[in-house]
């Protein structure tokens, strides 16, 4: 993956009253629901083991490396066979028909509007994790391209020296101390754990309330920015399921992962 700590596709808006609120976030949730439903293994028999374990070749003394908690492995696995062919035969071939239809020059201008939406959890996240510099370079990117670079179509602040100071509630709980929880292979959307699921969750209900879509309080345009979304996260990540050449390549995504999210803990609590 291009960064292994991003979620993989989905994101927001809102309404009024109780069938209003949660426009996106509801879609997400059934999203997973639904997928989950159907990369579960069957009860009726017992799940596939792997043709070969990185387990069973550890000689005895020795640290296994890729021990990684993991306690619904059967349903994880599953979850990465279905991603697999949802992957393969349905979200890349929309991608490619994106990519072929969408001259390169207006595929970026597409990456750079989305970022400028998304900049609203990335300035809730550094605001709880008290790092104000960070939330004011954030606020000041996202002034500097909904003007000068036009609906952020350009990334103006980016030439300015302005870098833009990614976060996501998952980092925040890890910043405060939560642990990860088993590891998680969500449908559809990838490498996860419990900690970084619920700060999915948080996320996609931050935009959904507050984020710029939500002052629109339209449908469609939700909708449509899910849609574009989705699309374009997946033209910016290269990772294929299956090509990376390893035999444990489940294993291997479970660890980088986890390292990555370590790692990139670590660094939220050096900023402050």
């Amino acid at each position: 993956m291009k960064k292994i700590a991003d979620h993989m596709p989905c994101s927001l808006s809102r309404g009024k009253g109780t069938g209003g609120g949660g426009r996106f976030l509801v879609p997400l949730l059934l999203l997973v629901l639904l997928s989950a439903c159907s990369s579960m293994p069957k009860v009726t028999g017992p799940v596939e083991p792997p043709l070969r374990r990185y387990e069973d070749l550890v000689k005895p003394g020795q640290p296994n490396m890729l021990d990684v908690n993991d306690s619904v492995e059967g349903f994880n696995r599953g979850s990465y066979r279905f991603n697999y062919y949802f992957d393969e035969y349905l979200y890349r071939p929309v991608v490619r028909g994106y990519e072929f239809i969408m001259p390169n020059y207006l595929e970026d201008r597409v990456s750079d509007a989305l970022d400028n939406l998304g900049e609203i959890t990335n300035l809730t996240n550094n605001l709880m994790q008290f790092n104000l510099k960070g939330a004011g370079v954030t606020v000041s990117r996202f002034v500097i391209n909904s003007t000068i670079g036009i609906g952020g179509l350009w990334d103006q602040a980016k030439k300015m020296g302005l870098k833009r100071q990614t976060e996501d509630f998952g980092l925040t709980l890890g910043h405060y101390g939560t642990g990860s929880g088993t590891y998680l292979m969500l449908p559809v959307l990838g490498a996860s754990n419990v900690r970084d699921t619920a700060g999915l969750v948080a996320d996609a209900a931050t935009v959904d309330y507050i984020g710029p879509l939500a002052w629109l309080n339209d449908n469609t345009a939700t909708y449509a920015y899910a849609g574009v979304y989705a699309v374009d996260r997946r033209h910016r990540t290269p990772f294929r399921y299956r090509q990376t050449g390893s035999p444990f390549e489940y294993e291997l995504i479970r660890t980088l992962y986890t390292m990555k999210r370590d790692y990139d803990i670590e660094q939220t609590k050096e900023k402050k």
